[in-house]
């Protein structure tokens, strides 16, 4: 018997809004997309309250928002706006270019991508603004570079660690089968966006006030932002189950005579969370109604196993580029084999075709957002034009890893 039509349909309609990120006439974006259909779930009864909590991935939540209070850490520490003034003394653009996709790529891999560009993009524009550079090409390659060097870790974008959650990852496997890969697209991403350095003419000179530089560096909470780093690391690579290894990262970072708990919590991004558990609802309520079995038995008589790479790459990069990679992985999760070798699959799939398009990631939209608060408008096409080939680049890079493990 066909499952009930209505869960398919509040799936749909949530996933469909998901794609389009907005609905006329309301001030909605894709987090009240995902709370709204996990609410018509519980309305109509299709999903329990007690089935709803039950599908809220407490461990993912709680490595999220310890990396999130690490990057806090950072923050307010300084040591984003250090980092961003040592980037502007670059004499070289191709070396400036070099160091802004290294510095991303590393610090995403451990703090998330998207806490990354929230922060280092407004302080990047401070020294830009004194080289005389266009800076379009080094915002795009903060976006681009976060993206690419998340993909390197169980811990560095939301997906991968829902994905590491979800299917029990080491993290050092992890890190040693995505590395090739990350580090030959990173390579790519240098070539195609250096073609486009070029001096900021006077026609396109904008005179705004400078933005804040950030807080003033603290030397010894610098230190502790980089140490508590290398413990996580040291602790994520040992048998302590990740999210006790967050839960222990979170207190010390929130344990701080200089640093309010307030100003901390203020750095997290409440909204990302919120999507993760209107996500893990909507997941779980289309799961309970069968249609998840229906679905997956009908792709296996197709001839389309989503375990397999030839197709699980694109299926992954078209599905995440449409409703974004969060979305994307959240629903995938549920017709895949638990192999590390998928989901290794999925996290590179997931993360690299974020770069495709600006609404694919939300690391994106966010350093597009932070620039044109200042000024620099980077449109559509713009990024289409980087990001497009950067990421069918990457995504062959990861396609051949998969084939050749």
């Amino acid at each position: 018997m066909a499952p009930e039509p209505l869960p398919l349909l509040i799936f749909g309609v949530t996933y469909l809004c998901l794609a389009l990120g907005r609905a006329p006439g309301l001030a909605i974006d894709r987090t009240g997309f995902a709370l709204l259909g996990a609410l018509a779930f519980l309305a109509t009864g299709a999903l329990s309250l007690e089935q709803a909590k039950e599908a809220v991935d407490a461990p993912t939540l709680a490595v999220l928002f310890a990396m999130m209070l690490l990057s806090a850490q950072y923050h307010l520490s300084g040591l984003y706006g250090a980092i961003s003034r040592r980037l502007g003394r670059v004499g070289s653009p191709r070396r400036l270019l070099a160091g802004t996709l290294a510095v991303c790529a590393l610090l995403a891999a451990v703090l998330t991508n998207d806490v990354v560009c929230f922060a280092l993009t407004p302080l990047l524009l401070v020294s830009l603004r004194r080289t005389r550079l266009d800076p379009v090409p080094y915002l795009l390659a903060i976006a681009i570079g976060t993206n690419i060097g998340s993909a390197l870790t169980p811990i560095g974008n939301p997906q991968n660690i829902l994905i590491a959650q979800r299917l029990e990852l080491d993290f050092l496997p992890f890190v040693a089968f995505c590395a090739p890969p990350v580090l030959l697209s990173l390579a790519a991403a240098y070539l195609l966006l250096a073609r486009r350095l070029r001096p900021l003419g006077d026609a396109g000179a904008r005179e705004t006030a400078p933005p804040p530089e950030g807080p003033p560096l603290d030397r010894w909470q610098a230190a502790k932002a980089i140490g508590l780093t290398a413990l996580a690391i040291a602790l994520f690579l040992s048998p302590l189950p990740a999210h006790l290894t967050a839960a222990a990262v979170a207190g010390l970072v929130l344990t701080s005579r200089k640093m309010h708990t307030r100003s901390m919590l203020g750095l997290v991004d409440w909204q990302m969370l919120a999507l993760f558990v209107g996500l893990f609802a909507v997941t779980r309520g289309f799961e309970l109604s069968g249609w998840t079995a229906a679905l997956a038995g009908s792709l296996q008589r197709a001839g389309l196993p989503l375990g397999e790479g030839a197709v699980l790459v694109p299926a992954v990069a078209l599905l995440g580029t449409l409703v974004g990679n969060v979305p994307a992985v959240m629903l995938l999760l549920r017709f895949l084999p638990t192999e590390a070798e998928v989901g290794y699959a999925l996290a590179l799939a997931s993360t690299l075709a974020g770069n495709a398009v600006l609404v694919g990631s939300v690391a994106n939209l966010i350093v597009v957002e932070q620039a044109a608060r200042e000024g620099v408008v980077i449109g559509f096409r713009a990024h289409l034009r980087v990001g497009l080939p950067i990421a069918l680049l990457s995504l062959a890079i990861a396609a051949a890893a998969l084939a050749l493990s």
